[in-house]
């Protein structure tokens, strides 16, 4: 909507996003310099509105950035007393000793949490040291300059209709600029995607790769629960269907957080990884732990997977990508909310030196730099090639000879190199003739649950009257391609049931899309094996409320 009018306000920096990455350079910059103009925009309802992890923190990011984390409070009251790794087949398991496991696998000293509360209590100290936090302020567009360099994002448009007009109650938003723009949200983030292929940063670098976490939170029998308890398990129920696994992490007040990872290059379209997920809990191991207990949250979240070798460029013109808009997670450990927090820091340092010397708009290559060879590139660099190693030669090898190539990374040094990913997760889905379909129990309501009766348990709401956020770029393809070659994915892969295919006797099949489920999860962005699906911002405030994941 190139012809709206919008007022605009300057700032020094812009970040878009309130998770552990944006909040992390919003209090790295007021502490450099508390007179810097530093603004924060967040399109959850509130901060950790939408955020989900794990999580297993490790602290090292918040000790850099605020040392002083305990006595300020910090919701980290939960330290991890024993590291658990089991083996599972469908009616037992095997426990994997902790001794041969590289020491960067060791849990001790880190903390059992949830993020959205580490974010509300980040987003206080960064409003104490006067950082201004807009929540419900969906970033929409992107501002460039005159020669295309980034000066601003647009933020707080609503009021559109279906269509995409203005309605009668149409907001237009405004331009908020800034001498630079941080992208810090998250997973697949839509201006990010923008940024990444308009200045074509992922140019010579392995493709990202994802995978897909959904999680639970249950209140189970106290005589259960074993406070700071954390367990992960492979093997069944994906088998060889695709990787993946799962974490039990036992926190106060006799809650559990269940979760289950279905890594996203999976071949056989017919492999449903919400009911894998459903499957799971019915494991004699799970079973026990739940029975009785009750389920009380549900969530889901793409996990960027690609690590060290699919890290995009990080930095363009009056932008960087902090975080998961890069994608930092270390695989083997499950973690990269402290990558995260080292990122911000490392962004705001830089800019901060920028505007010192009097610069805007340009690249900020020392940020770049601090990344790939500081803390968050050493950390990466160790684990890179495991996920390859997976993916090629499946869960068995790749726990021998990931293991063994930790432990010689350990000594800076590796007998694979760095191995490749290969294919996008979208170009691993397989036509539907050449797998098995795959046969889910039903849920039984109470250890499984169906899709729409848990997505009630995140809390979502989309305004129905506005756009839908999730937009085909042919209307044609789920129909006319992905129904008869890959059985349309779409209707199994998204965890909030938002895709159906619909068929009424003597009609055409009909592909129907229920955005008001979407809990922002951007599954579709990425797996759909056409590259059909844009994910994009709903109006701001829209989409789950996650209370303590």
């Amino acid at each position: 909507m190139s012809d709206v009018t919008r007022e605009a306000m300057e700032y020094d920096v812009v970040i878009v996003g309130a998770g552990p990455a944006g909040l992390s350079a919003a209090i790295r910059l007021k502490q450099l310099d508390p007179s810097r103009e530093v603004v924060v925009l967040e399109k959850g309802s509130e901060v950790g509105a939408h955020i989900l992890s794990g999580a297993v923190l490790d602290p090292s990011g918040l000790d850099a950035l605020i040392p002083d984390w305990k006595e300020k409070g910090a919701p980290l009251n939960v330290p991890v007393k024993d590291d658990n790794f089991y083996m599972l087949g469908e009616g037992g398991q095997m426990r994997i000793p902790n001794f041969p496991m590289p020491p960067l696998m060791n849990n001790h000293g880190n903390y059992i949490v949830s993020m959205g509360n580490v974010c509300r209590w980040m987003a206080e100290q960064a409003e104490e040291l006067g950082v201004e936090i807009f929540p419900g302020m969906a970033c929409s567009e992107m501002v460039y300059d005159e020669n295309g360099n980034v000066k601003g994002v647009v933020a707080g448009e609503f009021g559109k209709n279906p269509d995409g007009t203005p309605g009668p109650a149409y907001e237009p938003g405004m331009e908020l600029h800034g001498k630079y723009v941080f992208l810090s949200e998250g997973v697949r983030g839509s201006l990010a995607k923008e940024v990444i292929n308009k200045y074509d940063l992922s140019a010579g670098k392995e493709p990202q790769k994802f995978g897909l976490g959904m999680k639970e939170i249950w209140e189970i029998d106290p005589d259960k629960h074993r406070e700071g308890s954390v367990t992960h398990t492979m093997g069944w129920p994906l088998n060889g269907n695709a990787g993946g696994g799962s974490f039990i992490y036992h926190l106060d007040n006799n809650q559990v957080y269940v979760g289950f990872v279905v890594h996203l290059n999976y071949r056989n379209p017919h492999l449903y990884p919400y009911m894998e997920f459903q499957r799971f809990k019915h494991h004699p191991m799970v079973a026990e732990l739940l029975k009785g207990g009750k389920r009380v949250a549900y969530g889901a979240r793409a996990i960027s997977e690609g690590g060290y070798q699919s890290m995009p460029k990080m930095v363009a013109p009056g932008v960087a990508m902090l975080g998961c808009s890069v994608g930092m997670v270390n695989v083997p450990r499950i973690k990269g909310n402290h990558n995260a927090m080292l990122s911000g820091k490392a962004a705001a340092e830089a800019a901060h030196e920028a505007i010192e010397a009097g610069r805007a708009t340009d690249e900020l290559s020392a940020y770049e730099d601090e990344v790939r060879t500081g803390a968050i590139g050493k950390d990466l660099k160790k684990v890179r090639n495991v996920k390859p190693m997976w993916s090629k030669w499946g869960l068995t090898a790749s726990l021998a000879l990931g293991g063994f190539d930790m432990w010689t990374n350990t000594l800076s040094f590796s007998l694979f190199g760095t191995m490749g990913h290969g294919k996008s997760d979208a170009e691993a889905t397989e036509p539907a003739d050449k797998h098995k379909e795959i046969s889910y129990p039903k849920p039984d309501g109470k250890l499984s649950f169906d899709r729409l009766t848990n997505v009630s348990f995140s809390m979502t709401n989309h305004e129905e009257s506005q756009p839908a956020h999730l937009t085909l770029k042919d209307d044609s393809v789920p129909i006319n391609v992905n129904l008869p070659k890959y059985d349309e994915p779409a209707q199994r892969y998204c965890p909030a049931g938002v895709y159906e295919v619909v068929r009424e006797e003597g009609k055409e099949p009909k592909f129907v899309i229920n955005f008001q489920n979407c809990v922002h999860c951007k599954t579709c962005d990425i797996k759909d094996p056409s590259q059909n699906i844009n994910w994009v911002t709903p109006q701001g405030g829209d989409g789950p409320n996650y209370p303590n994941m």
